[in-house]
Parts: C-alpha cells; structure tokens; sequence
C-alpha cells in the first residue's frame, strides 16, 4: 500500500497498546527553548491515536489534532476524549484547513517522514503565527545496543514487506536542514523503553505498516521466527525495546 493516509487503518488496536508514549522531557524541551506555554496553541500533524498530542493536552494547551487516516482518528477521539481542549480534524501536512496564522507550534510524531515535505513546509508556514516553532519528534528504535535489538532488526530485513523504503531512518540531519532552510535549528535527545510479554511484543511488530498481516505469506513464517527470538533472549519473560525520543526544533523562514 503506497498511501501513506491509508497504512495503519488495520493496525490502529496494535498501535494504541503497543507503541511507546514521549517523555515529559519534550515539554520541559520545549518550556525552556521555546516559550511553550500551557496557553500555546498546537497543531499536532498526523496525530494518529494521539501519543503526542496527550502530552501536550496534559500540559494545558489546547490542541488540533489533524489527521487523515479515519481510522486512526476516530481512536484519538475516543482516547483523548476527557480533554475538552482537544479538537479532531480530518486533513493533512499539505492541507490542515486550519486558518492561517492560528497556531504557535506546529508538531508532528513519529510521521513526518510520511510527509510532502516541501507541500507541508509551506502549509507549516501559512498556519504559524509570526514566531511560530514546528517540532518534529520521532522514537528511534536503537537497532544494535543489545543482542535482542540487533537480532529484531535482522528479523525486520528479512520479513518486513517495505521497511527500507518507508522507515524514517532513511531521514538524516540533511533532509531536517533542509526542511528548515534558511532557518536555524537544534536537536535534543532522551532515553525512552518499553518492556514486552510475547503477546506485547507481537502487538508491538504487528503495530509497524511494513508488518505482513495475517494472509500475507511472510506473516506465519515471521511470528515463528519472533518465537524464537524472544525465547532465545527474553529475561523472566519480558524483551526490552530501547529508544531515543529525538526531538528536532526550529522556526520557519519565507524561502
């Protein structure tokens, strides 16, 4: 499936109990060297189930969670649903249909490489208000820091229908230069960790859109394989996933 909209709407249950939240150290990131405050106003971009967007709603701010995959957005909706500060919007990075100079941050997690970017650094622009910051925030899964993760890699390369085109490694400091090019920008990053059943850490593979699903021929040949993986490494029943929750934060200037 090449459209990017359309990649977790069978996954969104996985997602919700699998994927990894961030830190609170994004916030105070973003209080110290941005002048986020609980009054700001966000623009959350591919806000899925809402991870990111529950850290900045428990910080007070109100935020518009804009969304393409209906899916995914009806989950926001229903987890984040005891934040009135919170608005669903169905549109995308290229098109929000936010009004023009309505928000102070623009954010995105764990989505940006989905983007167009060029399309979504203009949009970007037209929404922030003067002195506006977008925060692209990603967890990196370390792929080689234990034997477990170098091991769950290699299972990834060789059942994963997709990985090496649609993962956001492919995103070096080069493509974030240029996506903030003329202006400046600065990188943070903090340790983040998820502890994982067999039945999590399927949950968790199972989460990611490269995954063969159930009918898929490399899906029962790749959970056989995860067996063997975690038996070969759990300790008292649980595996490790390990992360650097890197946060990418810069303004925009008129190219």
């Amino acid at each position: 499936m090449t459209d990017p909209t359309r990649r977790f709407s069978s996954r969104v249950e996985n997602y919700i109990r699998y994927r990894p939240g961030y830190p609170p150290q994004v916030i105070e990131l973003l209080v110290g060297r941005c002048g986020l405050r609980p009054t700001s106003l966000v623009a959350d971009i591919g806000s899925g189930t809402g991870l990111l967007a529950r850290l900045f709603l428990g910080y007070g701010c109100r935020v518009f969670g804009v969304e393409p995959n209906r899916e995914m957005r009806a989950a926001g909706e229903r987890l984040l649903a005891g934040f009135p500060s919170f608005t669903s919007v169905e549109g995308t990075a290229e098109a929000t249909t936010l009004p023009a100079q309505s928000v102070d941050f623009v954010t995105a997690g764990q989505a940006f490489h989905w983007f167009d970017q060029a399309r979504a650094r203009a949009e970007f622009g037209r929404i922030l208000r003067p002195g506006g910051w977008v925060v692209l925030v990603w967890n990196d899964r370390r792929t080689a820091n234990t034997p477990f993760l170098a091991a769950y890699e290699q299972l990834l390369e060789r059942y994963a229908t997709d990985y090496a085109q649609v993962s956001h490694k492919r995103l070096d400091e080069g493509v974030i230069g240029a996506f903030f090019a003329p202006g400046a920008w600065s990188v943070q990053t903090f340790e983040n960790r998820q502890l994982f059943d067999f039945a999590g850490l399927e949950g968790r593979l199972l989460s990611s859109s490269y995954a063969p699903e159930p009918g898929h021929p490399s899906h029962q040949p790749m959970i056989d394989a995860l067996h063997t993986l975690f038996d070969a490494h759990q300790h008292e029943g649980q595996v490790a996933f390990e992360y650097d929750t890197i946060v990418y934060y810069g303004q925009l200037h008129h190219m």
